[in-house]
This record gives structure tokens, sequence and C-alpha cells, in this order.
């Protein structure tokens, strides 16, 4: 029989693209604080390049939004609405986002992103479990490539922020909060009635049988690799800037977010084409298995590089290869998961795969870092690429 998400209506291309804007909005909500901005306040607050601040804040964070997610998540399926948790977390993100900028202390910016988590998830949590919603199967692929839109505009809005002669140095966050709200209000008003019933029934109210992109071995699988995948960018992600002024004293903070968009604005065409082959083909894991091994090389790279040219080469291979997995495979879950009524739950779950990368690698860094420096960290984590490229070439989901 077949499936009722592969013949639900597909949504027109302005939803796609007001999605993917939205889905910019709620990256540029994090990716210019955690990735440059945060280290920054740190620095100030310190009077140094404090690692061990830096990992406490990213480890209570990641605790709080993995709650959070979850959560969340499960009274949007509870409530059967999503918009108005979208809306309320877009409100409070935006408020907790100008706090961390007036945080006085390690502890009070502590307590700050903590609850900047609850309110960033309260608005991501749903807006993902909404795709869910909105798009069949048929567009998932081109649905995974259209989100590969959000890092490449959450790393331009960090290049944007921190260009001083653009952006005053006290205004960096609150510049980001209103590029958020820009971007995230247009799919909340214009966007209400785009959901599809026949994505919204219950299995046990269909006559289908839970097919093999259904069952508990490939959601594990998928889970797995993913998270695989998130231990090296969560690793990347929080220590770029300082890993990149080991190799050169100095580092600017602006050149390290121009590297960081460039990267993800070359992964945006390179992912549109990989998702649209691969619902015309049906073949919707391939794809990740490839970028997996991508991701694999760059790292292998950036573990033996001794310069910067050879550095930032192995960061680029790295980036598109991650990037390109992470955006196809965010879409790809919707697919897997064999529960509609439990959507935002189980995508809560899957967001593990985000936050607790984020508990577990400052925890590893410190570990390996200070005795073995960034290449031991980095070898470690090509081998768990190479590993999610495994574990997703077993997988043989079609549609």
């Amino acid at each position: 029989m077949s499936n009722p998400a592969s013949t639900a209506e597909r949504q027109p291309l302005w939803f796609l693209v007001l999605f993917a804007l939205a889905a910019g909005g709620g990256s540029i909500a994090y990716v210019p604080l955690l990735t440059v901005l945060l280290p920054l306040k740190i620095t100030e607050l310190t009077g140094a390049e404090d690692v061990p601040a830096l990992a406490q804040v990213t480890f209570y964070g990641a605790l709080m939004a993995s709650a959070a997610n979850i959560i969340i998540g499960m009274l949007s399926d509870r409530s059967g609405r999503r918009l108005p948790w979208i809306v309320a977390g877009l409100a409070g993100s935006s408020m907790l986002l100008i706090a961390i900028d007036r945080a006085s202390s390690v502890s009070e910016l502590i307590l700050f992103v903590m609850l900047w988590q609850v309110a960033l998830n309260m608005m991501l949590s749903p807006l993902f479990a909404w795709a869910g919603d909105c798009f069949p199967d048929e567009q998932k692929g081109t649905l995974g490539g259209a989100l590969s839109l959000a890092p490449a505009m959450g790393a331009i809005a960090g290049s944007l922020v921190t260009f001083e002669l653009l952006v005053p140095t006290g205004m960096r966050l609150e510049v980001v909060a209103l590029m958020v709200i820009v971007l995230m209000v247009p799919v909340t008003v214009l966007g209400r009635d785009r959901v599809r019933p026949e994505l919204m029934q219950p299995r046990e109210q269909t006559t289908q049988t839970v097919s093999k992109a259904s069952d508990r071995s490939t959601v594990a699988r998928m889970w797995l690799a993913r998270f695989l995948i998130q231990i090296s960018e969560a690793g990347l992600f929080a220590f770029l800037l300082f890993w990149l002024r080991s190799i050169v004293d100095g580092f600017h903070e602006n050149t390290a977010a121009n590297i960081f968009s460039i990267v993800l604005v070359v992964s945006v065409p390179l992912a549109l084409v990989a998702g649209r082959w691969s619902d015309r083909a049906g073949r919707p894991i391939l794809p990740l298995s490839v970028c997996a091994v991508l991701a694999a090389l760059g790292l292998g790279t950036m573990a033996i590089a001794a310069g910067l040219e050879l550095a930032i080469a192995g960061y680029v291979v790295f980036g598109i290869g991650a990037s390109i997995f992470l955006s196809l495979h965010t879409a790809q879950t919707l697919r897997v998961l064999p529960q509609p009524q439990h959507r935002g739950r189980d995508m809560g779950i899957f967001n593990l795969t985000n936050t607790v990368p984020s508990i577990v690698m400052p925890w590893l860094t410190l570990t390996l870092v200070p005795s073995f420096g960034f290449a031991a960290l980095f070898a470690l984590f090509a081998g768990f690429a190479l590993l999610a490229a495994i574990l997703l070439a077993a997988l043989h989901v079609r549609r």
C-alpha cells in the first residue's frame, strides 16, 4: 500500500523558500553567538581566551537545550499547534540574546545562556516538526537541500556582525536578534494553512505496514550516524577560532567567520543538487554516506596540517561534507520517524545528536588538546565520520 506521506500534495515553491528563510533565521539565532561572539564575550569577562570557561558555558547550555527540545516537542505534539510555540520562542530568544550581551560575569553568562537555550528550542523544535507536518516524502531531499541555506545564513550573519565598520561592537547581538525576527515572521504569518492532513495520520490508523524505512534499526543507525558527525561539527563550532589562533597567533575573528561563511555558502548549491537528485533517484541515504566520507577526509587533512593553507583546505573539505550531510539528514529524518503524532517528541530525541556532542566535546577537547594538541582531536573525529559512513552505507531506504 502507498505511504500517506508519499501521496500528500507537494508544497509550492514560495512556502519552501519562506521555510528555508525561517530555518536560516533560526541558524542566525545561534551561529554567530556560539562560533564567535560567545568566545569573545568570555575573553572580555576573563581577560584571556579561556577554553575551560567556554567549555563550561557550552556544557550547561547544551544540557538545557537537550531537555527543552524534547519537552517542548512533546508539548507541541499534544497541543496540535506549532506556530504559537515558534512565536513565543522567537520573542524569548531575541530578548535573551540582548541579556547575554549585558552579562557581567561568567556565572551570569551561564545563566543567561541556559535560559536562552530554552527559548531557542521553543522556537526551533516546533519549527522542524512542522516541516514534517507540511512536506511529503517526494520533497524531503529538496527540503534538505533548501535547509543547507540555514547554516550559510548563520555564518554570513557572523561575518557581518563582526565587521566593525558595519556593526558597532556593542550592538552585535541586537543586530542578530533583529535579523532573526525579520526572517522568522513571514512564514509564521503566511504559512498558517500549509499542514497536510495525510502527513498527520497516526500509523495505527492506516493500513500500511511499517516499512524498513521506519524500523528501529534504521532509526537507530540514522541517529548514531548524525551523532558521530555532530561531535566533530560541535568541536569545530566552538573551538574553530581558538584552533586557528593556535596556528597563527592573533588570527582575527572576522577572518575566521569569513572562512566559515564561504564554506557554508559553497555547500548550498551542492546540497540542493544532491537533495534534488535523491528525490528523483529514490536514493535518500546515498548522499549522506558520501558526505560522511568527505568529512572524514577533511578532518584527516586537518590532523596532519602544520601550516595555515593546508589547515584551511582540510577545513573546507570537512565543512562542505558535514554541512551537506546535516542539511539532508534533517529532512530524511522526517522520512524515517514512525509516528506522526509524536513527531515533535521524536525530533527532540534526534536533536540530542546536536546537543549531546556539545556536552561530550568540551571534555574530549580538554582531555586531548592540552596533552596531544588539536591533531589528536581531529584524528579521532575523522574516525567517527568514517564510522558514520559505514553505518549509513548498509541502509537501503527508498521511496
